[in-house]
């Protein structure tokens, strides 16, 4: 089984379009979707309608997803965030915000080896910077595999004795996963890479090879800045998106 790995989409169009692309020409079986369709970016209709006609075998939501849908407030939001989802919520129909709405809380176990959060596995919103955050959800996790989002950078925790080493193929970007013991996988953000690198990034888990993929693929980022400000939306969130932060 080959899962194609989506998170934190935001709106991009472009770049969700180059991702969906790219991943074609590699082949996979069915989608996983760990949350924020929506939020910083000025396409979430269009994100939204992309991301369920891919049919993803499991998808759960993320703060932006819950916050635009009226769930939660966006108090813990800063002002720039605060407005793209009030932005966002006054643009979706009514039917948009009922998917957002209904869309399952994480974690959710996809295989028996396999499970997916959005934030970590004890609680949906936490951010996983440090290895003690890690270990935290680690401990926390029912699935040996553990893919999360919500930093929007590229990460992969395992233990010392049981690291996820290079694979032997021509691909520098495929990781074989332990032998053993767990692994906590962040593929990156989809709309809005924050690790220096402008271009969007994705995952492939291949459990017959067990092996991932952190993929990162080059879009039209000028268009996506098009898009942001020609909607009113603050200028810094096209302006990070070449700055990839």
């Amino acid at each position: 089984m080959r899962y194609l790995v989506l998170t934190d989409l935001h709106a991009n169009l472009h770049a969700l379009d180059a991702v969906l692309a790219d991943a074609a020409t590699l082949g996979y079986d069915e989608v996983l979707v760990l949350g924020d369709l929506v939020g910083y970016g000025a396409d979430p209709s269009a994100v939204i309608a992309r991301t369920l006609a891919l049919q993803p075998v499991a998808i759960i939501r993320g703060n932006h997803d819950k916050v635009c849908a009226g769930l939660e407030t966006a108090e813990g939001f800063n002002e720039v965030a605060k407005r793209s989802a009030e932005w966002t919520a006054a643009t979706l129909s009514p039917a948009e915000l009922k998917i957002l709405a209904e869309l399952p809380r994480g974690p959710r176990m996809v295989c028996e080896d396999v499970e997916i959060c959005h934030g970590a596995t004890f609680d949906e919103d936490h951010y996983v910077f440090s290895p003690a955050d890690a270990a935290r959800s680690i401990d926390a996790a029912t699935g040996r595999i553990c893919l999360y989002g919500h930093t929007h950078l590229p990460a992969i925790y395992t233990m010392d004795d049981d690291p996820a080493l290079p694979d032997n193929g021509d691909d520098d970007d495929v990781l074989r996963l332990p032998v053993r013991g767990p692994a906590l996988i962040n593929v990156g953000s989809v709309g809005q890479p924050r690790d220096g690198d402008s271009r969007a990034a994705y995952g492939v888990l291949d459990l017959a090879r067990q092996t991932i993929l952190m993929r990162r693929v080059p879009y039209d980022v000028a268009g996506a800045q098009a898009r942001i400000l020609d909607a009113g939306l603050p200028p810094w969130l096209a302006l990070r998106l070449t700055r990839g932060q």
